[in-house]
């Protein structure tokens, strides 16, 4: 089983976010960066199944050079091997079009559901679409058995089960697993796993970023006596206008 994880590299949540260039750009001084959470749980599972399957895996990340301390994060919970294509990962489908270039000789392929960043969640759709494969979004569970993938995955109301044969894209949601702890010994064999930098494919941009803006700020609190359910509900009728 061969299985390649899609890791993004995103701010920490802790992280203070400003814009510089008339809120044009991000501001990367004094930020810090991680794996994208959902990616962890990725290439956790990624690494689960492949150990129980005489399976190896590769993650593959789009992005700049300063980002490799993150991929070694990753080679560090046991992945084989990683791949950073040397380009700034624009939007999900410039993402999408480098990553399927690679893609195609891999049984299971993994994303997060989203980049905690951008939010976007389509980098696993489109891949699917790119690579003329299944994709299962949002997924809680992967088996495999019998030369077959069976996945659970959130849908409205509930979870639905997903079975399908092998090339497949999925996404991972937070109940997939959890993540590992890279150990001392997965740490120093990180410093000598394969990283591959490849030149990125010319592709199209589909979008481009006008302006950043911060939300606005949290208003103040108004308290309601608990013995006072009426005044509550005249607040949510009639002045909220949400019942």
């Amino acid at each position: 089983m061969k299985v390649l994880v899609c890791m993004s590299v995103v701010p920490d949540t802790t992280t203070k976010i400003t814009f510089t260039e008339n809120n044009t750009q991000f501001n990367k001084d004094g930020v810090q960066f991680i794996i994208n959470p959902y990616d962890e749980l990725a290439i956790t599972r990624g690494l689960e199944l492949a150990e129980a399957n005489s399976g190896t895996v590769t993650v593959v990340h789009v992005g700049p050079a300063e980002n490799e301390a993150s991929i070694r994060k990753a080679l560090s919970m046991g992945v084989n091997e990683a791949i950073r294509i040397d380009a700034p990962a624009t939007d999900a489908q410039f993402v999408a079009e480098q990553i399927a270039v690679i893609a195609k000789e891999y049984d299971l392929i993994l994303t997060g559901r989203e980049s905690i960043d951008y939010n976007g969640g389509a980098v696993c759709g489109l891949l699917g679409a790119l690579l003329d494969i299944p994709s299962v979004n949002v997924v809680t569970e992967i088996n495999f058995a019998d030369g077959k993938f069976s996945f659970t995955r959130d849908i409205d109301g509930g979870r639905e089960m997903v079975s399908c044969s092998a090339p497949v894209v999925a996404s991972a949601q937070k109940d997939l697993c959890e993540p590992r702890i890279p150990n001392m010994r997965g740490i120093m064999a990180a410093r000598t796993k394969p990283l591959q930098v490849l030149a990125p494919i010319q592709s199209t941009q589909a979008s481009s970023y006008v302006a950043y803006e911060s939300p606005a700020p949290k208003g103040g609190v108004k308290l309601i006596d608990a013995d006072n359910a009426s005044e509550l509900v005249n607040i949510l009728r009639n002045e909220l206008k949400v019942i």
